[in-house]
Parts: structure tokens; C-alpha cells; sequence
């Protein structure tokens, strides 16, 4: 049987980024179940509907589109600037949200997890990009909730290995409930699977 195929949408474009760290432990702790890729987002050009046409259409974003209507699902990590999502996952977005009512990422099952170093878990960037997910019509894993604040370096590598028991436990209690929620989504042959 084929596993279902996830695009790991990540907020962050920096290269050491703590968000795509926790991409790659989830990636590897549910690979017998689904697979993730990662999708690039931060050469994507600004969002512009008046070159949004064949003739004028910026090649990334046909790119970035296809990538993601080959999937089953999405993962997000949104990271928070200013108690918002980033400005490359918003563009990210609004990108695959087109053509309007027809775009990538419309019905796609999807969940959202942050991490930063800060105590709060970058909150603010989870919780700005929900009403994304409900414009989009895009069936959203609601439990359990994941805030992972206060990583750092020693707590997980570059690689994605978590060296923290308790950050392991939760992340992987994420990993598995979003396996499931992509299963069933898929299994259950909603009109949101692809």
C-alpha cells in the first residue's frame, strides 16, 4: 500500500531553523505511516493576482503549486514575528490558496505545530494561521495543541535528533496523533484527500 504524501510547509527560512528540526524528528518518527517532503517556500515571489496568468505567472509559484496538489496533506510550522505567522508562510499561502476557490491547498487536511526559544512557543504564529486553514476549507488537526517553547540547540540538533525527554514525548505524541489524522482523512475517502 502507498503512504500517504505530506508537504512540510516551514515558516522559518533560516538554515538552522528550530521549526525545521522538529520537521525532520517528525518526519523520521512516522515514516512508516505517511511521508513528508519539505517544500521549499523562501524564493517564492511576493503574491501578485495581476501576474497570475499564463503568460506572466513566476515559474516558483507553478512550481511550489504542483508540489503541493501531488500531496495528501500539509504540515505546517508557523513560527511567530510580532505575535503573527511569518511573511513567508503567509506569501506561502496565499500563493498555493490560487485560483481562488480551485488552489493547492484548498481541502487539504493539515495540522500546525511552533517552536522558538521563547516561552510561549510562538503561539501567536499557530494560532494567526487558523483562520487560514478555515478559509481554505482545510480539515485542521485540532488536538493536541503544540507550543514547544524554550528549544534550543542542546535540546534538539541540527539533524532533528531530540536530546530532551520531554520535548521527545510531546512532539511524538503530535507526530502520531497527525499520522492518524491524515490516515483517517485519507482512508475514510473524504473529498479532502487527494
Amino acid at each position: 500500500m502507498t503512504l500517504p504524501t505530506i508537504a512540510f510547509i516551514n515558516g522559518s527560512i533560516r538554515k538552522a531553523s528550530f521549526n525545521r528540526r522538529i520537521g525532520k524528528a517528525i518526519t523520521r518518527m512516522v515514516e512508516d505511516r505517511v511521508t513528508i517532503h519539505e517544500v521549499p517556500i523562501a524564493d517564492l515571489p511576493l503574491y501578485n493576482p495581476e501576474i497570475d496568468n499564463d503568460d506572466d505567472r513566476p515559474k516558483a509559484w507553478a512550481t511550489f503549486r504542483d508540489a503541493i496538489d501531488q500531496t495528501d496533506g500539509v504540515l505546517f510550522s508557523s513560527p511567530e514575528w510580532n505575535r503573527s505567522l511569518t511573511g513567508a508562510l503567509k506569501n506561502a499561502i496565499d500563493v498555493g490558496s490560487r485560483p481562488y476557490g480551485k488552489g493547492a491547498l484548498v481541502g487539504k487536511p493539515c495540522a500546525v505545530y511552533s517552536a522558538t526559544p521563547g516561552s510561549t512557543g510562538a503561539l501567536g504564529g499557530t494560532l494567526a494561521i487558523l483562520p487560514c486553514f478555515k478559509t481554505l476549507d482545510m480539515p485542521d488537526m485540532g488536538q493536541p495543541e503544540a507550543y514547544y517553547g524554550g528549544v534550543n540547540d542542546d535540546k534538539i540538533d541540527l539533524d532533528g535528533t531530540i536530546n530532551d525527554d520531554g520535548l521527545k514525548r510531546e512532539v511524538e505524541k503530535f507526530a502520531k496523533a497527525f499520522a492518524n489524522h491524515i490516515e483517517q482523512m485519507v482512508r475514510g475517502g473524504s473529498e479532502h484527500a487527494q
